[in-house]
């Protein structure tokens, strides 16, 4: 039996729960690579294919499940702090906000397979307060698409994965030096970024008292009041400032256009 196969069968239970809790938290794991694996074992006899099952989808719903709760009581907080880690913060949270948008609960069902969406849905689905049954019964079935998926194919091409982790030693040392190359890359992107955007790094604030106040001045040149609140907190009939228009976030490309070039535009969000 290859030296991978023995790992796994020593630890392989706790390194798949782990690997999955860690990925469904946010962090940069393989996930899919551990359900692979832990197909493989299954086909070789090393795992207990029904054990697997539960204990991976034990450690995606309790992920998922912390993530929906924190989204709940915290909002965008958490989903800023997230966004933060990612590489494209400015598109973090539309991409995902736009996902629910167009696709509302069904997301759920496929955001394990998408990077950067997987982690942002439950957070999403706990801060637009959608119910925790809702939320359980859509994510269980998107989880167990996602466990399925990867471990039938683990469990199919266990020949192709045994030859693949072959040499567990020198595998082992390439995936270091990948993974010191990645945060090494991660962190002159993320400087190159604070360089480039270093004069904008906060978004210009007004109260709602400097607004009224310059809506009153006679002869102010006219301003643009926008609702931007992000789908999930606005629907119609929802209070808003008199006179605001509203421009759905998801959606910016309509609007662009028809907005005037040299108006003041105020902008209100969640």
């Amino acid at each position: 039996m290859p030296d991978v196969l023995s790992l796994i069968a020593k630890y392989g239970y706790s390194s798949l729960f782990a690997a999955l809790l860690l990925e469904a938290l946010g962090l940069p794991i393989p996930g899919a690579v551990a359900l692979l694996a832990a197909g493989a074992a299954t086909a070789a006899g090393v795992m207990h294919p029904a054990l697997a099952f539960g204990v991976a989808m034990a450690a995606m719903l309790t992920g998922d499940s912390l993530l929906y709760v924190t989204g709940r009581f915290s909002g965008w907080s958490l989903l800023g702090f997230l966004c933060g880690l990612s590489l494209s913060p400015e598109a973090c949270i539309l991409r995902s906000a736009k996902w629910f948008y167009k696709r509302g609960r069904t997301t759920l069902l496929f955001a394990k397979f998408l990077p950067g969406v997987n982690t942002m849905s439950p957070p999403l689905a706990g801060s637009m307060h959608m119910r925790a049954s809702q939320f359980l019964r859509f994510d269980l079935g998107g989880i167990t698409l996602y466990a399925l998926a990867y471990g039938g194919l683990g469990y199919l091409f266990r020949d192709a994965f045994r030859w693949i982790a072959g040499g567990l030693q020198a595998f082992s040392r390439a995936v270091a030096w990948l993974i010191l190359a990645g945060l090494v890359g991660f962190v002159c992107y993320r400087a190159w970024l604070y360089s480039r955007h270093r004069l904008n790094r906060f978004v210009r604030r007004v109260s709602a008292s400097d607004v009224a106040a310059r809506l009153k001045m006679k002869g102010a040149p006219d301003i643009i009041i926008a609702d931007v609140r992000s789908h999930g907190y606005y629907d119609e009939d929802e209070q808003r400032v008199r006179g605001s228009i509203r421009i759905e976030p998801n959606n910016l490309d309509a609007f662009i256009e028809t907005l005037p070039k040299d108006t003041p535009i105020y902008l209100y969000c969640t």
